[in-house]
Formats: structure tokens, sequence, C-alpha cells
């Protein structure tokens, strides 16, 4: 392998990572990178680079967290190596040439939910990268406290067979706001351009929930909608998916709902052959059972947990030359999924 990861070969560098601390860099430095550099140093690898392309972002970062290398250019970073991981928290856009970089350098690759903006995309990044070095898509909805909790009721067997899911999100983040923009587009202004928003931004995770719950899906049909004013991206949804044995599954969504908080919160619903699992924001409880089986998620002070708990995933995957859940051909499923979705809408799948 060259020298950015300074191993010769697989088998060595897991036992070498075994003996040492994790030795990261990070792309992207923008809002989502602060959960990412948390969960790194809490569970105990060392950053050694942040990245980004406008460097007094990573400038910040990496005075934030202590970060002795920064770069405003990739190309660079991977010539000086001294890195075992890179983790990249860019825009989807950068996702494949950074991980092509990454591959070709020996270094092993975590990079942010959708893997790319196509499946075309992803299964070329796939063929390109091989087994040459681990790769992990950072998709952590699934591994949200509340999510884990109704994924613990269903291994328990609290409802037997899964029969029947319904998957639900609304927020009000699209909505007018007088004298401003909506919270969304000063929170992501690449929505005024971007042509495609709830199901490639936020029903990606709703979709792989599903998939992780309840096994392969297909969709059926979908219809997508405009509700603000002026932009290209659809933000409300509705999708109809089948599974395995007459299953029936369905996600729907809206992010310009009025009286909802401008970051939405999910509902859903889980029906098995013993009974019925119902998640409303924080309230995770069974039906007809509510008063003894009712569990409350602090979302808000939990929120950094689904980032440690992947974070700690992929250092054990690479650290036991283990499976990653969450890997990059499961994560080829759950980009196939929603680009079937578009698709079933009539809509191009042009990025």
């Amino acid at each position: 392998m060259p020298a950015a990861s300074g191993i010769t070969d697989m088998e060595n560098l897991g036992a070498d990572m075994a003996e040492r601390k994790l030795r990261v860099a990070l792309i992207g430095c923008g809002l989502i990178s602060l959960y990412h550099l948390r969960a790194w140093q809490a569970a105990g690898a060392e950053v050694v680079a942040v990245c980004d392309t406008d460097r007094s972002r990573a400038e910040a970062r990496a005075k934030e967290f202590d970060v002795a290398r920064v770069y405003g250019n990739a190309i660079d970073m991977f010539a000086q190596g001294g890195f075992d991981v890179v983790d990249i928290a860019a825009s989807v856009n950068a996702h494949a040439p950074m991980a092509r970089l990454a591959a070709n350098a020996g270094v092993h690759i975590m990079v942010q939910k959708p893997m790319c903006a196509t499946v075309a995309e992803a299964k070329a990044l796939i063929a390109d990268v091989g087994d040459r070095v681990r790769f992990m898509v950072h998709e952590n909805y699934r591994f949200r406290p509340h999510y884990m909790t109704v994924r613990r009721w269903v291994d328990e067997g609290r409802i037997g067979r899964i029969r029947h899911a319904a998957i639900s999100c609304r927020g009000s983040g699209l909505c007018e706001r007088e004298g401003t923009v909506p919270f969304l587009i000063e929170r992501q202004p690449y929505l005024k351009w971007f042509n495609r928003n709830l199901v490639f931004e936020t029903m990606i995770h709703h979709l792989d929930v599903l998939r992780c719950l309840v096994g392969p899906l297909r969709v059926v049909a979908a219809r997508l909608g405009r509700l603000a004013e002026g932009l290209p991206g659809e933000d409300t949804a509705a999708i109809l998916m089948e599974g395995e044995d007459g299953l029936i599954a369905t996600a729907d969504g809206s992010l310009c709902a009025p009286g909802y908080p401008q970051l939405h919160g999910d509902r859903l619903e889980v029906i098995g052959t013993l009974g019925t699992i119902v998640m409303e924001l924080n309230r995770i409880y069974l039906v007809g059972r509510e008063d003894e089986t009712v569990e409350e998620v602090d979302l808000l002070g939990r929120y950094q947990e689904c980032f440690d708990t992947v974070i700690r995933a992929f250092m054990t995957g690479l650290n036991h030359d283990a499976p990653f859940e969450t890997d990059r051909l499961d994560n080829l499923e759950t980009l196939e999924l929603m680009e079937s979705v578009y698709r079933a809408a009539g809509v191009e799948m042009n990025p």
C-alpha cells in the first residue's frame, strides 16, 4: 500500500491498529463534522488532520478539537499521509472522488450518507474500491436511541413476526417565516437549487430504518409534491412498498407542515403477529399496554449517541475484521430503494 497508511497489507493493518490509536483524517468541516469529531475523540481515536475547501472552516474545527494539521486541499493531505482512516463528511458530490483518493492511498473509508448521488455512481465507486480497503457508510438513523429501542423490542419478540410497518416524518422547516428565509434554507442554502430534497436528504434515513426492520423492500408507487414556493426539490412524499410474504410498508412525510417543529419529528408503527409497537417522536409503547410499556427518550440530550455508536462500530470492525452493519453493499440497497421512489414518481435521477 502507498505511504498514506504506512501499512503494507490488510492483515498487518488490523494488527497494527489494535496496538495503537487509530489515526483519522476528516474531510468536510461543516455542521455535521462537529458530531463526527466528538465521536472519534470519545472513542479514543487520534484525529490528525482536517480538510475543507473553505480552509477557514477547517481551521476553526482544528482549533476546537486541537488537531495539528489543516488542509484546504485533500490531495495535499493524502500526499503527506500519516493516517489509517478518512471520514468523508463533505457534500455528496465529493464522496466518490475523495473515496477513490483514499482507496488509492490504502486508507480505510467512512463516508457520510448517501454514498453517492446516484446508484450508478455508487456501483462504479464500489467496483473501483473493491476490497483494497474497508468501506463503511455513515448511515446513523437506525442507531438513534428511539429507533434502537424499537429494534430491541422487535428482537425480544414482543410483537412476533412483523406483518406491516408505517413510518412518517413531519416538520415546518420549509414553511415561510416573516422577515427571513425558511429555517431549512437558512440551515442548508443549497436546497435553493438542489432538485431533490425530502426523499434524498431526509427520508432516505426512514427507508433505511424500514429495510433494517423488515428486510428487502420494493417500491410499488410514489407521489412527490412541492408545497413550498420557489424550490426545485420535493418537500412532501407518499411511498407505498411491499416486502416478503405479503408485507406492506408505507413512508410519508412533509417539511412544510405548519405547527410542527422546524426540525422534523418521526412516527413509526410496526404491526406484528403478537402486538403493535408505536414510536411517536420520543415515546415508544405497545398498543393496548401503554401504561406498562411506555419508554421515553431524550432525543436532544442523546443526539450525539448515534454518531458515537457508528464510530465505535467502525473501529470494532477494523480492529476485529468484523462486518459493518452499514457497509457499502448494505447502503447500496438503501440507495437503490431511494432512487426507485423517484423513478416511481416519474422524476429523472440526474444529480
